[in-house]
């Protein structure tokens, strides 16, 4: 059976079959709904239920409460229908501006940047080009029906180079043991993307507060460059965080940026040095040193990706605390398997 889901407030209107979810149904007709995992992990695509009902596989209570799920509020990426719906969501445009793709890609390089991050570069087909926007993230298509999520670490003006993305070391994970022990150049992956609707909304004037821990940076270094190429005069204050100096794997790139990019501003931080890092930078946790240095949020846009609770924790403090207005909170958190593991 199919149904008749109608998105609030735009109007507009889409068809879900019988055991889709809701957001399968919105990417399938090029709906704008935001989102970021599809897993049930992350939160960023709820939304509200105004009439008819769902029901949920399974999901993280983190991205959706009982209290909020009793509220009317819906995680789209595992909701499924049985009737017609009205959702209310806030529709990102330009989202599905550029076609969603299957791909194979040829590992051009693999660079070991840090004991456990290998930036890998990939070589797409001759006269092939993956349009996306600075942000997005691909899956990779494992053998065994698996997928993996990398977002795209360079900005779509500098594809006359290879895709880059960065990759954490997870001990016992499928994906990142091939990659850092059996791995080799020139194997050849498949992929699917772009995907994700993070990316720099371009029709704000506001200044902009970059927050990134981990890997994280490398959805952030594809907005910078982004940023970049547009010759943006936007303010622009990068914090990123790590738990040892050695987590900023590309602290020279931020601080070349800081030196020669006008109003762009670089703030490392690390919540656990060690004697032997000789560190004198910021210390703490990174999303508490942005409410140090920016009380006063409520001008701002911010983007943030990395872990979860990172993630979770300046969407919190930054809208009760700092006055950023909810809808100018831009998020990717990072979830692995063992997130999605969780209860």
């Amino acid at each position: 059976m199919t149904f008749q889901i109608t998105v609030q407030p735009s109007g507009h209107q889409f068809d879900c079959e019988a055991g889709e979810t809701v957001l399968g149904a919105a990417l399938r007709a090029g709906i704008g709904l935001p989102y970021g995992c599809k897993n049930g992990a992350c939160g960023s695509c709820k939304g509200k239920i105004v009439a008819g009902s769902v029901e949920h596989k399974a999901h993280q209570q983190r991205a959706l409460s009982e209290d909020e799920a009793g509220a009317g509020f819906s995680l789209f990426c595992c909701a499924t229908t049985t009737a017609d719906l009205v959702i209310e969501a806030r529709e990102v445009a330009g989202s599905s501006d550029y076609p969603i793709r299957k791909m194979p890609a040829r590992v051009a390089k693999l660079d070991k940047v840090a004991p456990d991050v290998i930036v890998m570069s990939l070589q797409l087909p001759a006269n092939e080009a993956l349009a996306y926007r600075a942000g997005q993230y691909i899956e990779f298509m494992l053998k065994d029906g698996k997928r993996r999520s990398y977002s795209m670490a360079n900005a779509p003006s500098t594809l006359d180079a290879p895709l880059q993305v960065h990759i954490r070391y997870m001990a016992g994970g499928t994906f990142t043991e091939h990659v850092f022990n059996t791995m080799k150049e020139r194997d050849i992956l498949r992929f699917e993307g772009p995907l994700g609707t993070f990316f720099l909304r371009e029709d704000s004037v506001k200044p902009i507060v970059l927050l990134a821990s981990g890997t994280g940076f490398a959805p952030v270094k594809a907005l910078v460059e982004h940023l970049l190429h547009l010759k943006s005069k936007r303010p622009v204050t990068l914090y990123w965080g790590g738990r040892r100096p050695l987590d900023l794997y590309m602290n020279e790139l931020c601080e070349q940026w800081a030196a020669i990019v006008p109003n762009f501003r670089y703030v490392p931080v690390v919540s656990h040095a060690l004697p032997e890092d000789h560190w004198s930078g910021r210390t703490g946790f990174v999303h508490a040193a942005v409410m140090h240095d920016l009380p006063d949020l409520s001008g701002y846009q911010v983007y943030a990706c990395g872990a979860p609770v990172v993630v979770d924790s300046a969407r919190r403090d930054y809208v009760q605390k700092c006055k950023l207005p909810a809808d100018e909170f831009f998020a990717d958190a990072f979830t692995t398997e063992a997130d999605l593991a969780q209860p």
